[in-house]
């Protein structure tokens, strides 16, 4: 007997027993279930297990947050249950079946972005480190750069995989789209790579060219294609990715094999070069262009602080939607056209206000359990991970939820008004402060303050509201808590 087979024998029971469990995996941190009706599972009891720090439903999977022992558990549960672990793409591909249109679109767009998430985050750490050589006066008026040879020779050989992140995102970015639908990845690179080939006029200078009139062409007598780039661009790369795996899979269906590697890799990647450069590539840039703008005109405009308090408010509400993942496309486009993005400074403070409430029901909760949950979850929240604070305290007891999104938007507010950017996506939470622009990290900081005290202070209030409500007795659920917000 395991040491969690008592327990994995409760959980089995709560979720419905084995024929309610469609396929099964996990992650470091949850069991993964595709459950046929989630209706079945009996949270309030899976909750109250020893080992289960909170449930949350994502992309059409129940999950369980277990912590690290997550993998001797599941052991355990596949032991009592006689089901086997399966890849998390089948599980993936079970959960599809339990989603909307937005859904799978939001999933798909998920996963195209996800596994770049690690070099952009090094890319955002790197800028931040050129921008304190080659930005900040230390004496006279003087940056690093200017005062020691060396540390200028530093600034420029860190540029080296500084623009290999940011300026050639496209090949990463079709390399992951041709490998998500389906597509030959090599297929993908190398398509990232005719789109921001040097040959072509760099992005960054197509605006002035083309006001002067300058931008260069490929002339074919009928008509002409012009030479332009897109370094830095996110649309293009995406929906060229989309184009050349969606070609390549349709032709792999009707072509011999012995014919299949002679014809259709030059085919798809001729075909999808001449669409990127004449059609999906202006087009898509015109787009990126009028979402940057947007939000550009949202977050910095005459009415940025509704902007900000709308942002502060939803952005933790949309990560339990999963929609949160499109910012890092409204991130990306962001940087490229204004050199930096004043979202993820926001992500980073959502991040913060989440743990900062967790925490805060660590000196409510006296309880073993709840303060072990508590505990870890703050770390996590605060180093960029909130789900375990969300779904582990947060909405478990739903008014620090509340004092969360609130302090959110204070601390949003703080960093719009002040004109907070950061270089790049980076790490969440507490060490966001590093991929801020070196300029703003006094106001950035501020705003971190603002994010811890408004919601650990709002939980304080909110609690005592919600006892006094509850006649005194202490409170245990989310539905204790409705105390008229």
């Amino acid at each position: 007997m395991g040491k969690y087979t008592e327990q994995a024998k409760s959980l089995l029971e709560y979720v419905g027993g084995k024929d309610n469990i469609v396929s099964l995996t996990h992650c470091v941190t949850r069991l993964r279930f595709v459950l046929k009706d989630e209706s079945k599972a009996d949270i309030t009891k899976i909750e109250a297990l020893d080992d289960v720090k909170g449930t949350f439903t994502s992309a059409g999977q129940f999950q369980v947050i277990i912590g690290n022992a997550v993998a001797d558990f599941y052991k355990d549960f596949a032991a009592v249950s006689g089901i086997e672990k399966v890849s998390k793409e089948e599980v993936k591909q079970d959960a599809l079946q339990h989603q909307n249109i937005l859904q799978r679109l939001i999933a798909n767009l998920a996963e195209i972005f996800v596994p770049i998430i690690p070099v952009l985050l090094a890319g955002g750490l790197i800028l931040g480190l050129r921008n304190i050589l080659e930005s900040i006066a230390i004496v006279d008026g003087l940056t690093l750069v200017q005062m020691y040879p060396w540390v200028d020779a530093l600034n420029s050989f860190l540029w080296v995989p500084g623009e290999a992140i940011f300026h050639f995102l496209p090949v990463a970015i079709c390399w992951s789209t041709v490998k998500k639908f389906g597509g030959t990845p090599v297929l993908g690179i190398t398509l990232g790579i005719m789109l921001v080939s040097p040959q072509l006029l760099n992005a960054y200078g197509y605006a002035a060219a083309n006001a002067a009139g300058e931008v260069p062409v490929w002339d074919f007598g009928l008509f002409v294609i012009q030479k332009v780039g897109y370094q830095a661009q996110v649309l293009p790369a995406l929906l060229g990715g989309i184009v050349l795996a969606k070609m390549e899979t349709f032709l792999s269906k009707y072509i011999h094999d012995a014919l299949k590697m002679v014809i259709i890799p030059i085919t798809v990647l001729l075909v999808t070069l001449v669409l990127s450069y004449t059609i999906i590539g202006p087009v898509s840039r015109e787009i990126g262009n009028a979402i940057a703008f947007a939000f550009e005109w949202l977050l910095t405009g005459p009415f940025s602080f509704i902007g900000a308090i709308i942002f502060g408010l939803a952005y933790a509400p949309l990560v339990i939607t999963g929609l949160h993942h499109t910012f890092i496309a409204v991130d990306l486009q962001l940087i490229a056209n204004l050199g930096g993005t004043m979202i993820w400074p926001m992500i980073a403070l959502s991040n913060i206000a989440q743990g900062a409430a967790a925490f805060a029901c660590y000196f409510l909760y006296k309880d073993a359990k709840t303060r072990s949950v508590t505990t870890s979850s703050t770390i996590s929240a605060w180093l960029g991970v909130t789900e375990p604070a969300m779904y582990g305290v947060n909405l478990k007891f739903r008014y620090p939820f509340y004092a969360a999104i609130i302090g959110s938007a204070c601390a949003a507010v703080v960093s719009i008004v002040t004109g907070v950017m950061a270089n790049g996506i980076g790490v969440g939470g507490l060490p966001g402060i590093l991929s801020i622009q070196p300029q703003y990290w006094l106001p950035f900081a501020i705003a971190m303050v603002v994010a811890i005290a408004v919601p650990m202070v709002l939980t304080f209030v909110f609690h005592k509201m919600a006892v006094q409500k509850a006649g005194g007795k202490e409170i245990i659920t989310a539905e204790e808590t409705d105390f008229g917000m």
